[in-house]
């Protein structure tokens, strides 16, 4: 195999990305899906048996259609460890934002760092939202001061301290 012929590792994306060239089987999606979906988002280790005997299918149609919505993109199932699990006990939203022609470049710095759990493109006041997670209030201020404040392109930076969470949740 060839430089050229390795495969390129699989970066995890947004459904409204427009990298993910199953775009349109994406939005192709029935209400049996989006049942399937909900389940999944409910209990992501769901067997198939039990999603059609709640929503009245086939397995094999259950089986079937997770396995297009998976290899399509439009889903994916993963485990999602608690952050305190890493000791990290304190979440933040952070805005920020950027010098224009740099906006691209600082998004994928920020998406490389171990802290930060979401990096978007935003409209309005700032250009970037990262949620990021930390060991304390020291973690924060070293993230903020010297990892950001010392990237290029980055302007200015609004932090607020999630202080208790009332609801996570992946439901669709």
């Amino acid at each position: 195999m060839t430089a050229s012929e390795k495969p390129s590792a699989r970066r995890r994306t947004s459904p409204l990305d427009p990298a993910v060239s199953e775009a349109n089987e994406v939005s192709a999606v029935d209400e049996t899906d989006r049942q399937i979906i909900r389940l999944l988002c409910a209990n992501g280790r769901a067997r198939n048996v039990d999603i059609a005997k709640t929503i009245g299918v086939t397995e094999t149609t259950v089986r079937k259609r997770i396995a297009r919505l998976l290899s399509t993109g439009a889903i994916e199932v993963v485990a999602i460890p608690s952050p305190s699990l890493a000791g990290l006990n304190l979440s933040a939203i952070i805005g920020i934002k950027t010098e224009l022609h740099t906006l691209r470049a600082v998004c994928r710095s920020l998406a490389a760092l171990p802290e930060v759990r979401y990096c978007g493109y935003s409209t309005g006041r700032f250009d970037l939202i990262i949620e990021a997670f930390f060991a304390d209030q020291a973690h924060v201020l070293s993230f903020t001061t010297d990892v950001l404040g010392a990237m290029e392109g980055i302007t200015a930076v609004e932090t607020s301290l999630i202080l208790e969470i009332e609801k996570f949740s992946f439901d669709w």
